[in-house]
């Protein structure tokens, strides 16, 4: 007779509920798709995700296309960490940051990109991106294709964290635009959800590069 333990499957069982697993997955493949468009290179950039009373958020400086659920650390809606993962991870430096877009926003999901477009554009503008006319406006929410889409540019510090009162600021003062461009650093997005702050993100850097080609060329932005 053969043996029960031979045949006998092993159930391999998440520590996580479902609902956190999910969104530890989900976190960590945003991770890599936004590894593939160059926008976390070298351990930068980041993202979060709101799901409940609980803040999804990748840890600072690792390779984000190799991150697994059990890395993410988890917040509540006040910014403190309630479950974190070993392994000697530290959370993200943009954390004071994307709570200032939760609090003042009531985003659903923000991240940071280190996009060559988005700090390209940072170099190309004084106070604020603009740019108008363009059809990939639309999906940007609260804008039309022949709108005038705007962006507002802080200027860079030393430590991420240090942008923290700058970004808050100028959140408030900018109750439209959906984006805080960082000079010659990046930019910080947020949406309702994951699914708009990914739209979002990938819209504004279609236009931030767009913008870069017309200046390039000669084009008015204005026109």
């Amino acid at each position: 007779m053969k043996s029960i333990l031979k045949e006998a499957k092993v159930k391999k069982t998440s520590p996580f509920s479902p609902s956190s697993q999910k969104t530890r997955e989900l976190l960590c493949e945003l991770c890599r798709n936004f590894y593939d468009l160059g926008w976390a290179s070298g351990t930068g950039g980041g993202i979060s995700i709101k799901d409940g009373d609980h803040i999804y958020m990748a840890p600072s400086g690792v390779q984000k296309e190799r991150l697994n659920p059990e890395d993410i650390f988890v917040l509540d809606l006040d910014g403190n960490i309630v479950e974190e993962p070993g392994r000697g991870l530290k959370l993200s430096q943009c954390a004071p940051l994307f709570m200032h877009a939760y609090k003042i926003r009531n985003a659903g999901a923000v991240l940071h990109s280190h996009s060559v477009n988005a700090a390209t554009a940072t170099m190309l503008f004084d106070k604020s991106f603009r740019i108008k006319n363009m059809e990939m406006q639309k999906g940007v929410e609260g804008y039309g294709a022949f709108d005038t889409l705007e962006v507002p540019i802080i200027e860079n510090t030393a430590y991420e964290c240090e942008l923290a009162d700058s970004l808050d600021e100028t959140i408030k003062n900018n109750p439209k635009s959906h984006a805080v461009l960082v000079r010659r650093h990046g930019v910080y997005v947020w949406g309702k959800d994951w699914k708009q702050a990914k739209t979002h993100a990938e819209c504004y850097d279609y236009l931030f590069e767009a913008a870069g080609r017309m200046k390039q060329l000669g084009i008015s932005l204005e026109k």
